[in-house]
């Protein structure tokens, strides 16, 4: 039976990059990988003719006898259907192909074989939100903060084991943590269930733990909040997380800090934001404002005719960095004030100052379109 053309296999053109013939067995071994398609013979047949020819495109000496010379030309130099074959071409394809199936490229070829170890893992981290008033931010604070917890067991001392007893070996995998099968052409291999990848099993479990080696442990922590945090900044508490494994270092603890809003300033970075009202009075000839800025005061200085809505700036007068040198600055909005009610005496004043002011009080203004 005439075989097909390698590169009609991958669907590639002769002129065809080393990237672009990866690209393709890729795609076709994802595809057509017999563990994804169980029973189907023409999916694992599509593979094995793919992996053929890669093996044969992706050597630049057997492809340039392929290109002038045909599968004849193969033949003759003893590259016959896989005789040629060296399963180490794949070892790029480990990451991509070997772990996405769980197998390895020696164990799916049988080229070797090899023992996988299970790995200890490592705690899990937990997280928390933690509120707190703005002048805790400002100055920075103290806090105690109540969570639960995996810890290993008290009774069986993380090992899951009911005390005086032993772990036995696995009567699936035979203590070797994988389990091999073959499928037609191929030979595969995956994590034992039974044990999770251990080898062993627990045969009398640890009455308090029911066999996992950890429990639920509520506990309180003090967290140190630096001076100067922003909302939603995230403190790490390393090794303040839940325990998986002996041997294994614990997760860790992420505090994510939120910071209430505040009657009267508002924090951005290290600057602070705030509104005062004033008199038109105030406005208009000048005045001294005293500011209450937490445990202190600042004198704003009010110049002769200031309008509403204009914005001032203490330098230096804002929260000092929690992570370098500096202060940031205070910014003040004033907004102008207009009396809602005056007396017979200050209206009659007002008037005589509009008068001064040449401002028309009795009748329709239209100047304003001039202004």
């Amino acid at each position: 039976m005439t075989k097909r053309d390698y590169y009609e296999i991958l669907g590639i053109s002769q002129g065809a990059s080393n990237e672009e013939i990866k690209r393709a067995y890729r795609q076709m071994a994802l595809k057509y990988h017999p563990d994804r398609n169980p029973g189907n013979e023409e999916g694992e047949e599509k593979f094995k003719k793919a992996a053929e020819a890669y093996s044969i495109l992706i050597d630049p000496e057997k492809r340039s006898i392929y290109d002038r010379f045909g599968h004849e030309g193969l033949r003759g130099e003893g590259f016959t259907e896989f005789s040629g074959f060296n399963s180490s071409i794949f070892e790029d394809f480990e990451d991509i192909l070997g772990n996405f199936f769980n197998i390895g490229f020696g164990d799916f070829f049988g080229t070797k074989q090899r023992r996988r170890r299970y790995s200890p893992q490592r705690g899990r981290d937990l997280g928390l939100e933690l509120e707190i008033a703005l002048e805790e931010a400002v100055f920075g604070v103290e806090k105690e903060v109540k969570l639960s917890r995996a810890e290993f067991c008290s009774v069986c001392k993380g090992s899951g084991l009911h005390p005086g007893t032993k772990k036995i070996i696995c009567p699936d995998c035979h203590g070797r943590g994988q389990v091999r099968y073959s499928q037609g052409f191929f030979t595969f291999s995956h994590t034992c269930k039974n044990c999770q990848g251990k080898g062993e099993i627990i045969s009398s479990p640890c009455k308090e733990c029911r066999g996992s080696g950890r429990v639920k442990v509520k506990k309180t922590l003090k967290i140190k909040i630096p001076a100067g945090i922003d909302d939603g900044m995230r403190l790490r508490l390393t090794g303040e997380g839940e325990t998986w494994d002996e041997n294994a270092s614990k997760g860790d603890l992420y505090v994510i800090v939120r910071i209430k809003k505040h009657s009267f300033f508002k924090k951005e970075e290290n600057n602070l934001y705030c509104q005062i009202n004033i008199p038109f009075t105030q406005g208009a000839l000048g005045a001294s404002i005293e500011i209450p800025i937490f445990n202190k005061s600042e004198i704003l200085r009010i110049p002769p005719g200031t309008q509403s809505g204009e914005v001032f700036r203490l330098k230096g007068k804002g929260i000092k960095s929690w992570q370098r040198n500096g202060r940031g600055d205070l910014f003040v909005k004033v907004n102008i004030e207009t009396p809602k009610s005056l007396n017979k005496e200050q209206k009659e004043l007002l008037k005589q100052f509009a008068k001064s002011r040449g401002d028309n009080l009795d009748s329709v203004d239209r100047s304003i379109l001039n202004r």
